[in-house]
């Protein structure tokens, strides 16, 4: 397997570099779906420069990054285009390894399942086999590196393809069952972005399965370790935010960097939900609202979690995928990593209702963002209203695709313990309903 992942890894580079010394390079750096107020490439180097001349980089309102990667950048700005793609080489690299192992631990908890007749008799066609499973983690590393999101991310050189780094890395930690490096990881991409901070769950609750700790509220042992995971990450977080401290000399960075994820002061055009909302609301209202809409990254984990709890891996696909459509910042990179799991679920296409629709539906959408962009802001043909209503129609796209994905997911769960041919008392064929 060694071989086909380098050989999609030298494709990728090759394509990466191509474009770096094409003229797309600067086109794409300037669009809206790929760099954000957050993550975008000039206000690293405007920041860099304010830090050359002895200024702060957070005095103004341009630099809204966190002062490792300033400071990464201040040693490595000679080499930007090879840090960006190395960085998504060791995502590519870390998600390969982490599904390597997951299938491994699904295949010994499913033939663990068939040795205690868990399953119903007649679901021999749901049971995953080794050569199903085999390619999965070269698809995997293959949809992430060769995603157009993630190419176009790399080449507008958006920290976003950092941050994904950091998840990667914090996901192989997880899965290779080391809380210590998991909590590490996991308070890095915290201080890189907030939101990852719903992803202690799904975190906790595979630790806590690979450790054969029940997950149950009495319990002194879950506590425990739980205790121990939040302690870990919690000190990590400390250990980063001082760092930070004494790099800068100040505490300026935390109102510049989460105050402004939080605030959404930044109405830019982008594909998420908050700039058209908020650029058109009255200035008293626009608190509590913002209260609501962020609280949205983070109302769905604990009745997931609750839902979920036997299938953390599942869990975090879907919290990933939540960070994404429903952060104040979002960018095309940030699709790019949760659209890398879908192969790990290709087993649930059979039960997926709508996929070629809403596959079509973000293709679509993906192909009129510029055009759209064009007709409002250069030709003048065009208003705002039509920009949104392409983003609406895409982040609607999303999130009907990862409730088909639910809902297949749990379909499958069922009839793996009911039969996958379900009937009446009377002896007719019954149709599951998930309510």
């Amino acid at each position: 397997m060694a071989a086909p992942l380098v050989l999609v890894i030298l494709v990728a580079v090759t394509v990466r570099a191509v474009l770096y010394r094409s003229s797309l390079a600067a086109f794409i750096s300037e669009r809206v779906e790929v760099a954000s107020p957050l993550n975008a490439w000039k206000r690293v180097v405007e920041g860099l420069a304010l830090l050359d001349l002895g200024v702060s980089p957070y005095s103004g309102a341009i630099f809204h990054e966190t002062p490792l990667i300033i400071y990464l950048f201040h040693f490595l700005i000679e080499y930007a285009e090879l840090v960006f793609m190395i960085t998504d080489v060791l995502t590519a690299i870390a998600l390969y390894l982490a599904i390597q192992d997951f299938n491994k631990v699904v295949f010994k908890k499913q033939k663990l399942l068939i040795e205690l007749d868990k399953y119903a008799p007649d679901v021999a066609e749901l049971i995953r086999t080794p050569m199903e499973m085999h390619y999965i983690p070269l698809k995997v590393a293959l949809f992430y590196l060769l995603n157009p999101y993630t190419v176009m991310s790399c080449v507008a050189k958006s920290t976003c393809t950092i941050n994904n780094t950091v998840i990667a890395f914090f996901i192989l930690a997880t899965i290779k069952g080391s809380a210590f490096l998991s909590a590490v990881f996991l308070a890095l991409a915290t201080y890189q972005s907030l939101y990852p901070l719903t992803l202690f769950a799904p975190a906790l609750l595979y630790l806590l399965q690979r450790q054969f700790i029940p997950v149950k509220l009495k319990s002194k042992s879950f506590w425990l370790y739980t205790m121990q995971y939040a302690a870990l990450y919690l000190c990590s977080l400390v250990v980063i935010i001082c760092l930070s401290f004494f790099l800068l000399n100040s505490w300026d960075f935390i109102p510049s960097v989460y105050g402004f994820i939080l605030s959404v002061p930044d109405l830019t055009p982008n594909i998420g939900l908050f700039w058209y909302f908020f650029a058109e609301m009255f200035e008293h209202f626009s608190l509590f609202f913002v209260c609501v809409f962020q609280i949205n990254v983070f109302f769905y984990t604990i009745p997931l979690a609750v839902k979920l709890k036997e299938h953390p891996v599942f869990f975090m696909f879907v919290q990933i995928a939540i960070i994404s459509i429903f952060k104040s910042y979002p960018t095309v990179g940030d699709i790019a990593l949760y659209m890398a799991f879908l192969p790990v679920w290709s087993h649930l296409y059979r039960f997926l209702r709508n996929i070629f629709i809403l596959s079509c539906v973000l293709i679509v959408c993906s192909l009129l963002f510029p055009v759209l962009w064009h007709l409002w802001i250069y030709a003048g043909s065009a208003n705002s209203n039509f920009y949104y209503a392409i983003t609406l129609t895409f982040n609607i796209g999303q999130i009907l695709l990862i409730s088909d994905y639910f809902y297949a997911f749990l379909r499958r769960e069922y009839y793996l313990t009911h039969g996958l041919y379900l009937t009446r008392q009377d002896g007719t064929e019954a149709m599951l309903v998930l309510k």
